[in-house]
């Protein structure tokens, strides 16, 4: 016989009144059940649990071992449950989220504010982290929430939402005679060309926009930041491909000049992922929805 959860509940009672009767009524049960179930908690663990004597009860030294363990149990079972209140009540918890540089510019932060406007308690982990390392990472439970560039293909992920987000061509304002006429892709492979490292899904896209014309590029400056890139791009060093949203304010004001191109350039969609068929925590899930509410708006 397997000792049950309730008689267990039942004999921290009795143990904690020293009196069947009132642990009866503290549970809202008649005294038989009570001297039942710890009855049946005896015959199950092969052990006398309480001496019975003429006004109430007391532990057996058995009883007293087990009544320290049980007591433990069940405080730490109030804990949780505490626990899972506050984290409906969002007075605790986690949102991890990861994310490439510029959409966390563009996309994250703006949602974050007022996510953290909101729930203030919970805490926020942004990873600020390449496409495939993002997708990884939500496989492995290790994030909640990804922002990463499209297409994508892999069954155990699920885009929740997406955004467009345009790219252009820019230069410093050394080279701003440029801007005179639109420019052929073989023109542009005349400049000097700053991009990112090769394995990252921009650098990808750029090189695809190239090879859909047949022409072959080589970057004169592989970097890793697209910070640097754009201060090495104000400076005149050269061309480069960069989101309209995390250049814009430089394009205003004059340090950035936007070229044109006889080809025009697609727009680069982002997604927001998460793991299929895995329940999000509850900030995630007010997150995702605190997005998908916003796109709609």
């Amino acid at each position: 016989m397997i000792a049950n959860t309730e008689w267990y509940r039942i004999f921290l009672h009795a143990a904690e009144y020293s009196n069947l009767t009132k642990a009866a009524q503290s549970l809202h049960m008649t005294q038989p059940s009570v001297s039942y179930a710890i009855k049946q908690l005896e015959e199950a663990l092969g052990v006398e649990l309480f001496d019975r004597l003429s006004k109430g009860v007391r532990l057996t030294q058995e009883g007293q071992a087990l009544y320290l363990h049980v007591r433990q149990a069940f405080e730490e079972l109030d804990s949780a449950e505490r626990r899972m209140k506050r984290l409906k009540q969002f007075s605790e918890g986690n949102l991890r989220i990861g994310a490439n540089g510029a959409i966390i510019k563009d996309f994250v932060v703006p949602l974050l504010e007022q996510f953290h406007a909101r729930y203030a308690d919970i805490r926020i982990q942004l990873s600020q982290e390449k496409t495939n390392l993002i997708l990884e990472r939500l496989k492995l439970g290790s994030l909640d929430v990804g922002y990463v560039y499209l297409p994508i293909s892999d069954d155990e992920i699920e885009i929740v939402s997406s955004h467009v987000s345009p790219f252009c061509v820019v230069v410093g304002k050394a080279l701003a005679d440029l801007q005179k006429e639109p420019l052929t892709t073989q023109q542009i492979t005349e400049l000097p060309l700053l991009m990112l490292s090769p394995g990252s899904t921009t650098r990808s896209f750029v090189e695809m926009w190239f090879r859909s014309q047949g022409v072959s590029v080589e970057a004169d400056f592989e970097l890793n930041s697209l910070e640097m890139i754009t201060e090495l791009v104000e400076r005149g060093y050269g061309a480069a491909f960069l989101p309209r949203a995390f250049v814009m304010s430089r394009i205003r004001s004059g340090s950035l000049k936007e070229l044109r191109t006889v080809v025009p350039l697609p727009d680069r969609h982002i997604g927001i992922a998460v793991r299929r068929q895995s329940a999000p925590s509850i900030a995630a899930k007010a997150f995702i929805e605190m997005l998908q509410q916003s796109t709609d708006s």
